[in-house]
């Protein structure tokens, strides 16, 4: 099928009217926390503080920082693998964020921040809509390469308030601790990408299968994203923890896991290779899994040795993922998963949320203190009649009710998506930079001037061959194809 994939009306007119409701609603509706506000002089001599720096802004700031960088850095270049959709992979990375913070702001607002009137925004809520945003980046890891800017940002705009829903029923309904976000980020933008990209299956997508591969320096590009993922995921974790233990210990439960997530993702990759080799995507991707699947626990007593358990575990999953799972999803269930998404969020989501309930379970006052306790599970407000047993229950019902919302919500809106006038690319143009933006022949192909004057030279081999069987053959394949090609080695006199 041809689709129009000119996007001169429908993108522009997509963004301004996004943007024009948006600003409409935030003059409405948003006004500054007390923190942000003048008026927090007046709430200093209420409080006796003595200090600015007891303004939530110097202790949130800095983590706000590094998950923000997460989201626009981490997610936008780890995603660049694929060799000819660089452009795309960071852009429209980008531009789901950019609207994507500002709907969250608004949605997790009315839930959580909404009083006389008004939405209090904070740096608090920046790091909210931030986490929010990084549940649809989890998601466009699935449909990569295969739906229009156009689709993205209405995807956007539905999953940010399906995840506001189940984010307000876990962490305000069920009470449910999700620190760092196995159950409400990972695991429902997981499976949610998974949902929609299986109702947007493409039957002839192996017509873009060679551009689905990476060359050397796209995969070079998303290690940039790996590393700066694994650099800051402690503090992702513990952005929005209680001050004092609580975000102290989210930090090195993580920090842990992720390092011990390292070492059994080099071991499988080598292990599962024929000659002891490692493959790039297991680094670039399961390296990354301890840090999701500590995120439910995180400032729980799982202690640092269970930590490194829980990283050792998730990095043979993940690694175990990619090698026979993901080919087993396209091949068997129809699910084009681009990124691998299931094998570095999904499962260890899932794993995140067992362990988070099995560790809020085995909860006591020995280990946590009275007082600990309490804090740590909210067992001082309503749930005073709570224990950790009942806890650990509500915690799993987490699960369940965010794989939920992800299935129900993937296929209404995959449906949505699937309708024929988002300007989305036809399957033999799938993850390619060019239909979107403006490139030039002469950045996909650096060696078009060497191999036509190559081609004027007569091949050998084949004298029968003229200058256009050479361009269709090796020209339009850049240069490390035609150096791959046994008929074109013979004109470089090899």
């Amino acid at each position: 099928m041809v689709w129009n994939t000119n996007l001169r009306w429908r993108l522009p007119v997509t963004c301004l009217l996004l943007q024009v409701a948006l600003v409409v609603l935030f003059g409405v509706f948003v006004r500054y926390d007390s923190d942000a506000d003048p008026h927090w002089l007046d709430t200093k001599e209420q409080e006796n503080s003595t200090s600015d720096m007891e303004n939530e802004f110097y202790y949130r700031y800095p983590s706000f920082q590094d998950v923000h960088v997460m989201i626009f850095v981490g997610f936008g270049f780890l995603m660049t693998f694929l060799q000819r959709y660089g452009y795309s992979s960071v852009g429209f990375n980008f531009l789901l964020a950019a609207f994507g913070i500002q709907w969250a702001l608004l949605m997790q607002g009315w839930f959580h921040s909404y009083y006389q009137g008004y939405i209090h925004v904070g740096v608090e809520n920046l790091i909210n809509a931030d986490f929010c945003v990084g549940s649809v980046c989890v998601a466009f890891g699935a449909v990569l390469g295969k739906v229009s800017p156009v689709q993205l940002l209405i995807m956007t705009l539905f999953q940010v308030t399906l995840f506001s829903v189940n984010e307000y029923i876990l962490l305000s309904l069920l009470e449910v601790k999700d620190a760092g976000g196995s159950m409400t980020i990972h695991t429902f933008g997981a499976y949610f990408g998974l949902t929609v990209t299986w109702i947007l299956y493409r039957p002839s997508l192996h017509q873009s299968k060679e551009r689905q591969s990476a060359v050397y320096h796209s995969d070079l590009f998303a290690m940039i994203g790996t590393l700066f993922l694994w650099m800051y995921w402690p503090s992702f974790n513990s952005a929005v923890s209680n001050h004092g233990d609580a975000q102290h210990r989210a930090a090195i439960n993580t920090y842990c896991s992720l390092a011990a997530c390292v070492l059994t993702s080099v071991a499988l990759s080598s292990a599962l290779h024929k000659k002891g080799k490692l493959d790039m995507v297991h680094i670039q991707n399961a390296t990354l899994a301890g840090g999701v699947a500590v995120g439910t626990a995180a400032e729980m007593m799982l202690m640092p040795y269970g930590s490194l358990i829980v990283g050792f575990i998730c990095g043979i999953v993940s690694t175990l993922g990619f090698v026979y799972l993901t080919p087993f999803l396209e091949a068997r269930l129809r699910i084009q998963d681009t990124c691998g998404i299931h094998n570095l969020h999904g499962m260890p989501g899932i794993i995140g949320a067992i362990v988070g309930a099995v560790t809020a379970s085995c909860a006591n006052a020995d280990v946590y203190g009275v007082k600990g306790l309490a804090l740590a599970f909210g067992f001082d407000g309503f749930k005073t009649n709570w224990n950790a047993s009942m806890q650990g229950k509500f915690q799993a019902a987490g699960l369940f009710v965010s794989l939920a919302m992800a299935l129900v919500g993937g296929i209404i809106v995959g449906i949505i998506l699937k309708l024929p006038f988002w300007g989305q690319p036809a399957d033999e143009n799938c993850f390619e930079d060019a239909v979107y933006w403006e490139v030039s022949s002469r950045d996909l192909f650096p060696c078009t001037k060497g191999v036509a004057s190559l081609l004027q030279r007569p091949c050998p081999h084949q004298p029968s061959w003229g200058l256009r069987d050479w361009k269709l053959r090796v020209g339009d394949r850049g240069c490390s194809s035609l150096l791959l090609h046994p008929e074109a080695l013979c004109l470089l006199g090899a």
